[in-house]
């Protein structure tokens, strides 16, 4: 078995070296113009030369969950794409959500500026009742973070493309029951796939829909967020505010207003990582299965894009 990896903006030693002890009978190099074709691909935003030239791919497996980027490419006729299924990265962003919607919720920003100024102050505790979170987007990582926020005590609704049923969680499914999942939903968490049906879904209109003084945290991918619409609805006050990991141009422009905004908690693209060892031991199983001819977890239909 023939394996190359094509990993632009990362460093691609470990990996060939996780890969090489992971499948110790298998060739495992970096993919350079003119290598030969192989069975199998590790990627994360190969350019259109690779996959013209490695036609001949049974799978290529993207080294983080989101494959919109590499949809856009034309892929080889005989390959599957196969994304992660976790990896390490669902109880990060779990983590990454819970203390978001905890810091809104519990007011600490508030404190945290007052503390900066020197200032000791009280704000009345909130209902978690009246603070509805709304998960948007529920596969793995979109379900792990909806029982976590439900081990707090808020009230969770779920909306995804198709239907879902998880303990404890209101699900919605498919435009029909969008906009009733928006009107139920006092703090917004985007975990959707990026695909052309969901880009730009955070825009005025939909926005709009949430409860007054909602709040929107966006983990999934920039683009799914409209950035001019999140700000006029920031400053008109029906949104309370934001935190921010993802956006359509990262790093994030020194000029872009995000920077400067109020109301905006701006992170850079850290709500969960893609651990190494964990993404390796996954792929090299994958890929056995696949070579044995057995069911992979993971393989996107491209009709979807995930």
């Amino acid at each position: 078995m023939r394996v190359t990896v094509c990993c632009a903006n990362t460093k691609i030693e470990p990996w060939l070296d996780g890969l090489r002890a992971a499948l110790p009978g298998a060739t495992i190099e970096a993919w350079q113009p003119g290598a030969p074709v192989a069975d199998h691909a590790v990627v994360w935003a190969p350019p259109q030369q690779f996959l013209d030239e490695q036609a001949g791919l049974k799978g290529i497996f993207n080294i983080g969950a989101g494959v919109d980027a590499l949809m856009k490419l034309r892929l080889p006729a005989s390959a599957r794409v196969v994304r992660l299924d976790d990896a390490g990265m669902s109880v990060q962003m779990a983590e990454f959500v819970c203390h978001a919607v905890i810091r809104h919720f519990r007011e600490l920003d508030g404190y945290e500026a007052d503390v900066a100024q020197g200032r000791w102050s009280y704000r009345k505790p909130r209902s978690r009742a009246e603070f509805p979170v709304g998960v948007m987007g529920l596969g793995v990582l979109g379900v792990r973070v909806a029982r976590a926020l439900r081990q707090f005590d808020f009230p969770v609704l779920g909306w995804s493309r198709s239907p879902k049923t998880i303990d404890g969680v209101e699900c919605f499914a498919g435009p029909a029951q969008l906009d009733a999942f928006l009107v139920r939903t006092r703090i917004l968490v985007c975990l959707l796939p990026l695909t052309p049906d969901t880009e730009g879904v955070m825009n005025r209109a939909n926005l709009a829909k949430l409860q007054p003084g909602a709040y929107v945290i966006n983990v999934a991918r920039g683009a799914h967020l409209v950035d001019e619409d999140l700000i006029a609805l920031l400053d008109n006050g029906h949104l309370a505010g934001a935190a921010l990991d993802v956006f359509r141009t990262e790093p994030l422009p020194a000029e872009h207003p995000f920077w400067r905004h109020p109301k905006i908690a701006v992170t850079p693209h850290t709500s969960a990582r893609t651990l190494r060892q964990e993404s390796i031991a996954q792929i090299a199983a994958k890929m056995l299965a696949m070579e044995r001819g057995e069911p992979v977890p993971g393989v996107v239909d491209p009709g979807r894009g995930y």
